[in-house]
């Protein structure tokens, strides 16, 4: 079992929480390649970044073989993603890019600091990390893939906590309640006119003969639907959105809308045709430049409600409700929720989102931050306040109180035996070499003696 744990603290969580090295100080022996897994490698800066990782976070970290063949893992995922076209928007990989480098700002006191300390351009930096970003999020995706059908139940739980002895109960890690109003950066009337007028280029273009599919493909800006064509498949009445799925139902089969705003930008749809309750359509989707939108008017906003919060004019969770512009959390009161057990207790560790573990650090339960910079997982921009609602201390694990977070274990447990099974399938599919220095770690259990060569479709 705690083979399979090892596996997925670095799978869930990466060595990314660290401030970035950009091969910092790095020598010839750091940046040796110690594995490779068809095109991606792991060099040996990169076991130095994981180890460093867990000892930042207050933990001990796995022993280096048990490391190495988490990276592996990783970089199999991501070879894996090219083979069967797994791919993740861009503009999710910016959102978090941004973030991270607005707060390596924060924690260099500036852009400028950061180009000293590390010797690089801004650009060159950026770059860098952005990789790391991507590919992070290309295994997670793909994590998602692998485990999707994975379920766990309240007798699976009672199992799992039963055959604990009493004196090896898990010490559960910090945990938090905290909740966030946002408000999201409006378009301009210049930008959306600017995305209306392209729209309605590509209309007259398809009008004159061009395919709708072809221009979906080059210019959508929904990548997952982009891929085939601007096609998103059958959908049942109530679906989408109220805007598009309006426009939709007006049109007959081949027909064209006029430019439709919704909540994820401008689309131009096409009718491909009707079945029943259901329909089928096409679009091609542009959204407007979220990295050039004026942030005043948002950031006002908040800190005229944190000052009113602060004075106890105005209850927190009256005003996430009434005016944040995140519609998942605004009805709880703007309380976050555990994405794995659905509860309101975040674990504060290498889990959490970057942002907010960086913040939270600096913060006082029952305080507020002020206007904080932040990016939706569709790419939108805006700011967000967070409170700090409350804090649990580490504690011994117990049913009753921590079964949420036991109910996380156990379904976490599950999925890496999904993964690792899926690894033992899938491992003839790429070609992995590691370098003879860990012969004697036993990649997959390999028991292959010194051999560079470990596993994989190409061996010898």
């Amino acid at each position: 079992m705690k083979k399979v744990i090892g596996h997925l603290l670095i799978v869930l969580t990466g060595w990314f929480l660290t401030t970035p090295s950009f091969g910092q100080g790095q020598g010839i022996s750091l940046n040796k390649i110690i594995a490779k897994v068809d095109n991606y490698y792991v060099l040996h800066s990169d076991l130095e970044e994981a180890t460093q990782s867990y000892i930042g976070q207050g933990q001990k970290a796995p022993q280096k073989c048990q490391l190495l063949e988490s990276l592996v893992i990783n970089k199999m995922m991501l070879a894996k993603a090219d083979i069967d076209s797994v791919v993740v928007d861009d503009k999710i990989v910016d959102s978090e890019l941004d973030t991270r480098m607005q707060y390596m700002a924060q924690q260099f006191g500036s852009e400028k600091n950061i180009v000293e300390a590390y010797g690089k351009s801004l650009e060159m930096l950026k770059s860098e990390l952005r990789q790391q970003v991507k590919e992070q999020k290309i295994v997670q995706k793909m994590q998602q893939k692998i485990t999707a059908d994975v379920k766990v139940t309240p007798r699976d739980v009672r199992k799992f906590f039963d055959a604990i002895p009493r004196d090896s109960l898990p010490y559960m890690p910090a945990e938090v309640e905290v909740g966030q109003i946002v408000r999201i950066a409006k378009a301009t009337k210049e930008q959306k006119e600017a995305l209306r007028q392209r729209l309605l280029d590509y209309k007259k273009r398809v009008e004159a003969g061009e395919d709708f599919g072809a221009l979906a493909k080059q210019y959508s800006e929904d990548v997952s639907s982009a891929e085939k064509n601007g096609d998103l498949g059958f959908a049942k009445r109530g679906m989408m959105v109220a805007p598009f799925e309006g426009a939709a139902l007006k049109l007959k089969p081949n027909e064209m809308s006029d430019v439709v705003e919704s909540d994820f930008g401008l689309h131009l749809i096409q009718l491909i045709e009707t079945r029943g309750a259901e329909y089928h359509a096409r679009h091609i989707l542009l959204r407007p430049d979220y990295n050039r939108l004026d942030m005043s008017g948002p950031t006002h906003y908040l800190d005229s409600l944190r000052t009113q919060i602060q004075i106890d004019s105005l209850k927190f969770e009256k005003a996430a409700h009434d005016y944040s512009d995140d519609k998942n959390t605004a009805d709880a009161g703007g309380l976050l929720r555990d994405p794995q057990s659905g509860g309101t207790r975040l674990a504060m560790d290498g889990s959490m989102e970057y942002a907010m573990f960086q913040m939270l650090d600096t913060m006082k339960v029952g305080s507020i931050s002020p206007p904080l910079p932040y990016r939706t997982e569709d790419g939108k921009s805006g700011v967000r306040l967070l409170y700090f609602k409350s804090k649990v201390a580490p504690h011994t694990a117990d049913f009753s109180k921590d079964f949420e977070k036991l109910q996380t274990i156990v379904l976490q447990n599950k999925k890496n035996r999904a993964i690792d099974d899926w690894f033992r399938k899938s491992v003839s599919d790429v070609y992995i070499t590691v370098d003879p220095e860990f012969h004697d770690c036993k990649i997959f259990g390999s028991t292959k003696g010194s051999a560079s060569t470990l596993s994989g479709g190409g061996n010898e």
